[in-house]
């Protein structure tokens, strides 16, 4: 009887996850606050020697400002033609 209610709550917790996932619906169970997505309004293409300093440095934002408004940004791998936000 335990494993049967054992396997039906799991069973319905695994749906809600895929229909989360599948939905991109954010699910939190209490740990921190949900982070805001960013709206970037203007984007650049990185050329060549462009570091995450140089471009912050050149469109007046401070290296902070400009990982917040590119959060999944690899500083180490800024490559050609990638699009970085420089205002939000």
């Amino acid at each position: 009887m335990a494993n049967t209610s054992i396997f039906k709550l799991v069973l319905v917790l695994t749906l809600v996850l895929m229909i989360s996932v599948s939905e991109s619906i954010p699910i939190s169970f209490g740990r921190g606050k949900p982070v805001a997505a960013v709206a970037c309004i203007t984007v650049v293409g990185a050329e060549s020697g462009d570091t995450c300093s140089s471009i912050a440095g050149g469109f007046g934002l401070s290296l902070k400002e400009f990982l917040k408004i590119n959060p999944n940004i690899n500083c180490a791998a800024v490559f050609v033609g990638q699009w970085l936000c420089i205002a939000a």
